[in-house]
């Protein structure tokens, strides 16, 4: 057995460390987040907290973990007699991004279902984790159905298991960890909210600090087992300290004015539902517990509030993690003791404006964007550039679609032969049945039950019979974007509306599941702001930060993109892509710069590509570039004032009727 790097040898990463600790003094805090850049000990911090876990007792023989003291009175394996219980080491089960359903929940022997009638049930990954830690790394990568899973274990502390009218049901009560590099993509907000606590994570800037990480990982590495020796007194005294603090955690008090700036707390900050109230609560009790006090302080109430506030004050992808902690700091002196009349012109009265506001309440940079003739300035970076224009509000949007049925990733977006899904059909199996069609395995096994000797009301079944459901879910897209930044888009209200119309197409990407990209054409050349991923964040964050000014390389912008549609194909070849070109459709600079992008678009015509283009042109004379551009491109055109709700209904129409034409 592999011997884990000790939990106390890990260098800093004080909040990491402390919010693990204070889940094993109380499972009730739900787990823990954790979110942070490659490297950062992230996985080796949560596996060693296994080791320092007190030893549970279950059921002798019981496969699902029940607890002697109250057996599950449905578990698969019961009834249990009280009697037959031993002490074992709590377990940490990983929960790898790739696994199937099946191992996740377990799996039924269908056969024996089918021909016995009897129950034969494999427990998954959910029973070998109840009353353990159920560790997910990469869990901002997890498979939407694994994720469903996951959510309804967690809602209701039981595991379901449905297959073709046979039903089990055991217990599932885990403490959910999860670390991500968010720099791959965001997490679901309903799976956000189901941990407890969540901790940002980075390396240290302190030569010292690194110089000691290194040292240590190298010792670990040459004799891992030497190394926990030198560390198992301070393993054994924080285990210690776990023990105590469990055993104290029952006599501490929560007193009503903690319980005031909880709710306080979380009222100031607009967190959603009462779920982080419960936390904060618990997380605050725990953290007296592990102080080895009685009585929970302010100060747990600050640090409750750190930990368990920052991932459910998100209202979208692109609102930075964190909180405010002037603000927060603010608000538990006001909710503190028992003045109700506080003075208006103090911390948070109305006398006096915020420093934000300005002297008249205003924003004291909206005029910083343009002079005073309202025209925009340019930037210090140089001639014929601009500052990055601020993106326009985001609006609601609904989705453009790729024709046809594909086969990539499970997502939201267009449609797709899946493992979940509506049922469309039967096939033979290829490799492990996953899901039965059993109207098409009964009709398959039946001419034979005569020439097989059936006597019995069972069904005699053979391999062959079994036949696997066809379905048809939906899959996630490379949603890949192409921005002119030129100076005819340099217009500062107009290149505010594009970025806005951009950010919110990013925001449909985030909800659907995609991959997004940015390429960008400007003065000469094209660049690619974003290669292909799943952060659709880091896309806000490059587009906010876009520069415009220039000629237009139309051509150049689209060969660009088609290198990287190219590049992607090789590596995902299952994931369809759709094309979004935000431009005016004007071309400039070089030798026939019109008809070089009339070329460089029927390149994407010519594979089939989806495409739209969005149309920037304004003014009272239009010349119709974009919808030109668009016909080269086999797509459609659709203008910003189209780009909204229901508009869009009509373009995934047009895409795919553009599409539909073109392959005929």
């Amino acid at each position: 057995m592999t011997t884990p790097f000790p939990f106390t040898a890990v260098v800093g990463q004080d909040d990491l460390r402390l919010a693990l600790l204070l889940n094993a003094v109380s499972p009730a805090v739900g787990g823990v987040l954790v979110r942070g850049e490659k490297g950062t000990a992230k996985s080796t911090a949560v596996r060693a907290l296994s080791v320092l876990l007190p030893e549970v007792n279950v059921v002798a023989g019981c496969r699902f973990s029940c607890d002697p003291a109250s057996p599950d009175p449905t578990c698969p394996d019961g009834p249990h007699t009280v009697e037959a219980a031993e002490a074992r080491d709590a377990r940490m089960v990983e929960l790898p991004v790739g696994a199937s359903e099946d191992r996740l929940v377990g799996a039924l022997d269908i056969e024996r279902a089918l021909a016995e009638g009897v129950k034969a049930f494999e427990p998954g990954l959910l029973a070998a984790a109840n009353r353990g830690i159920l560790y997910v790394d990469e869990v901002n990568l997890l498979h939407d159905h694994l994720v469903d899973v996951l959510l309804d274990a967690a809602a209701m502390g039981a595991s379901y298991v449905e297959r073709e009218g046979v039903s089990v049901r055991h217990a599932a009560r885990f403490l959910l960890v999860g670390t991500m590099n968010p720099e791959e993509g965001e997490l679901r907000p309903q799976l956000l909210d189901r941990f407890g606590l969540t901790v940002e994570v980075a390396a240290s800037r302190e030569p010292e600090q690194r110089v000691e990480v290194v040292r240590r990982r190298l010792a670990y590495d040459d004799d891992p087992a030497a190394f926990a020796a030198r560390w198992a007194d301070e393993e054994r005294a924080v285990r210690q300290r776990i023990v105590a603090a469990r055993e104290l955690l029952p006599k501490v008090r929560l007193g009503d004015g903690a319980l005031k700036q909880i709710a306080a707390t979380c009222a100031a900050f607009e967190v959603d539902g009462m779920r982080a109230d419960i936390v904060m609560a618990r997380t605050a009790t725990a953290l007296a517990a592990w102080d080895g006090r009685s009585d929970v302080l302010a100060e747990d109430v600050r640090q409750a509030a750190l930990l368990a506030l920052p991932h459910r004050r998100r209202r979208n992808p692109f609102d930075a993690p964190g909180l405010d902690e002037d603000k927060l700091d603010q608000t538990l002196e006001e909710s503190a003791g028992d003045d109700d009349d506080p003075d208006p012109d103090g911390p948070g009265g109305g006398g006096q404006p915020s420093p934000e506001e300005g002297p008249q309440g205003g924003d004291t940079g909206a005029q910083s964007e343009a002079g005073e003739d309202g025209e925009p300035q340019p930037a210090a970076g140089g001639a014929g550039e601009q500052a990055p224009a601020r993106a326009a509000e985001p609006f609601r949007t609904k989705a453009l679609t790729v024709p046809g049925v594909g086969a990539g990733a499970a997502g939201r977006r267009s449609r797709a032969r899946t493992e979940r899904g509506r049922t469309t059909g039967a096939l033979r199996p290829r490799g492990a049945l996953t899901k039965l069609h059993l109207a098409a395995t009964v009709r398959a096994a039946a001419p034979h039950q005569r020439a097989r000797g059936r006597s019995g009301p069972g069904l005699v079944l053979r391999r062959g019979d079994l036949r696997q459901a066809a379905r048809e879910g939906r899959e996630g897209n490379l949603v890949l974007f192409v921005v002119d930044a030129s100076g005819s888009m340099a217009a500062r209200q107009r290149m505010s509306a594009v970025k806005g119309a951009v950010l919110s197409l990013l925001l449909d990407a985030y909800q659907r599941r995609d991959k997004v990209g940015l390429v960008t054409f400007r003065g000469t050349a094209a660049e690619v702001a974003l290669p292909p991923t799943s952060s659709v964040d880091a896309a806000a964050a490059r587009l906010e930060s876009l520069p415009t000014g220039g000629r237009t390389p139309l051509a150049a912008g689209l060969l660009k993109a088609h290198d990287v549609l190219r590049v992607e194909r090789l590596r995902d070849p299952s994931r369809r892509a759709l094309l979004v070109v935000v431009t005016d459709g004007r071309a400039t600079g070089g030798p026939e710069p019109v008809a070089l992008a009339g070329r460089a678009a029927r390149l994407f015509g010519a594979e089939s590509v989806a495409s739209v283009v969005v149309d920037c042109e304004s003014g009272p004379v239009r010349l119709g570039l974009a919808g030109r551009l668009a016909e080269e491109l086999g797509g459609t055109a659709v203008t910003l004032e189209d780009l909204r709700a229901d508009a869009i209904a009509g373009l995934v129409r047009d895409v795919r009727g553009t599409t539909s034409r073109r392959a005929a």
